[in-house]
């Protein structure tokens, strides 16, 4: 989506297509769910867990970070990453609205 359409859309649609583009990516999914499975800040160990070269690990981080899905905290010259829980909790609930607009018309007899 070029960044001058992005005006033409509401801030929550485009909050929407943000996080989607998030979930678009198999190695950022994979992050997502190592970091939720580990229920604990995560460093250095996802190089070797998901076989990836560390720059790579590093920019979808920071596609992550950038959105707000994850947090980081420095500690010493590690960093630390963890889901951002209220974050996640309103990417869920928009998510949810999205899909709760859904009605299946095609039960009865008005399906296109």
């Amino acid at each position: 989506m070029g960044i001058s359409k992005t005006d033409l859309f509401s801030k929550e649609q485009n909050d929407i297509a943000l996080a989607a583009k998030a979930f678009a990516n198999p190695a950022r999914v994979a992050i997502i769910q190592h970091l939720m499975n580990a229920k604990q800040c995560v460093n250095s160990d996802l190089v070797q867990e998901l076989g990836l070269a560390q720059a790579t690990i590093s920019q979808h981080l920071r596609e992550l970070k950038d959105i707000g899905i994850i947090q980081g905290t420095i500690e010493g010259s590690r960093l630390n990453y963890c889901i951002n829980p209220v974050r996640w909790k309103s990417i869920q609930d928009q998510f949810n609205d999205l899909f709760n607009l859904y009605i299946n018309i095609c039960e009865s007899e008005k399906c296109c």
